[in-house]
């Protein structure tokens, strides 16, 4: 088990910020659109398509999904704040779509979201269950032959931008996936919801009666279950990516603060938060590319062990990183202008959004004593 990455996923790290960097700044492209509720720049959105990374998880016979590679890239857009749906088009709902008996019937679609022209996103938590995926209040019901969907999904990424939406919903028997298409929505259905990550949009979608279209999934349960492993290790991912931006920016403002004449980082009480962070950041870091590694190479059961680790130890410790950072910029933490409270916000976002540490730990629990 080798856990150094290769020549070419060192070459695509470093590709990937240099373009993040030129095209997707946080002073000119982030800040400047916090209010847009939709959240896609079309120039930056294709633009990643051009460098082949929106097509990392959508499989074909001849090239199957790479999440290692895709979980570099992961890293490096928290690193931006990138607001464009990295994780939910080309992770969540590649992933979605991946899991399904026919791959042809998807190819189209995946091949849009690999190309940049269609947005898809996936639905599977709802408003006070989010955890109880298996049992959906949403549900399907089949009149001749169209299927119908009823229900309310709620926390959903990049739920205004999306072309197509992926949800999951009881059906007659059990638990199934739909397309909706955007187009077949009223404006109503789907709103924005405030979250403390204002880099990030997410909605609440509310289906009545709306008219969808069944995927058949090699395995509901098991499918939906990678979905979430492959998103929730998303999330830890873009954590650490803005964890290791936030200690690069804790370091340089420690170094040239200066208070009594000397610079703040040479007092060894600043020094020990920097350490603590630079540890709780590598900590995280083996966890989640370990779980990387199980996603590419180990069975199911391995990789949700390692996927629900990587999470709980992240949504532990990385919102600390945020917090310790605060601490040592003082005051200026604090206020708008300043970008370290962008990244806490995402730390926070991340950390909570497909739940908190504390239900990954419990489920972690969970696994050891079965």
């Amino acid at each position: 088990m080798n856990f150094e990455l290769s020549a070419e996923q060192e070459l695509l790290r470093d590709t990937v910020r240099r373009f993040l960097a030129e095209r997707a700044p946080i002073a000119d492209h982030v800040r400047a659109r916090l209010g847009d509720e939709v959240g896609v720049d079309g120039s930056v959105w294709s633009g990643l398509a051009e460098l082949g990374v929106l097509g990392l998880l959508t499989g074909t016979s001849t090239d199957p999904p790479d999440l290692l590679s895709a979980g570099v890239v992961i890293e490096e857009t928290g690193r931006a704040l990138l607001r464009e749906p990295y994780l939910a088009s080309p992770v969540s709902a590649a992933t979605a779509l991946c899991c399904v008996e026919d791959p042809a019937a998807t190819a189209d679609l995946r091949r849009a979201i690999a190309d940049g022209s269609r947005i898809v996103t996936v639905a599977i938590h709802e408003p006070l269950r989010r955890y109880d995926w298996r049992g959906p209040t949403c549900r399907a019901r089949k009149m001749d032959d169209d299927w119908w969907l009823s229900g309310v999904k709620q926390p959903v990424l990049a739920l205004r931008a999306a072309d197509t939406i992926l949800v999951t919903a009881t059906a007659n028997d059990g638990l199934a996936l739909l397309s909706v298409d955007a187009s077949d929505l009223d404006e109503a259905a789907r709103t924005s919801v405030e979250s403390v990550d204002v880099t990030r949009p997410t909605g609440r979608l509310e289906l009545d009666e709306v008219r969808a279209a069944r995927l058949a999934q090699i395995d509901p349960v098991s499918s939906t279950r990678r979905v979430l492993d492959v998103t929730g290790l998303g999330l830890a991912l873009d954590g650490l990516g803005a964890a290791s931006a936030v200690l690069d920016m804790t370091v340089e403002y420690a170094r040239h603060r200066h208070q009594f004449g000397v610079p703040i980082g040479s007092f060894q009480a600043v020094q020990h938060l920097c350490a603590d962070m630079l540890r709780d950041i590598e900590m995280a870091r083996v966890g989640a590319y370990y779980a990387l590694w199980a996603g590419q190479s180990a069975d199911d059961d391995e990789f949700h062990r390692a996927a629900t680790m990587a999470q709980a130890h992240a949504g532990d410790v990385l919102p600390r990183v945020g917090e310790t950072a605060i601490q040592v910029f003082g005051g200026i933490g604090f206020t708008w202008e300043h970008d370290v409270h962008l990244f806490y916000r995402r730390l926070l976002g991340d950390a909570a959004l497909y739940g908190d540490a504390d239900a990954h730990f419990a489920e972690v629990a969970r696994i050891v004593l079965d």
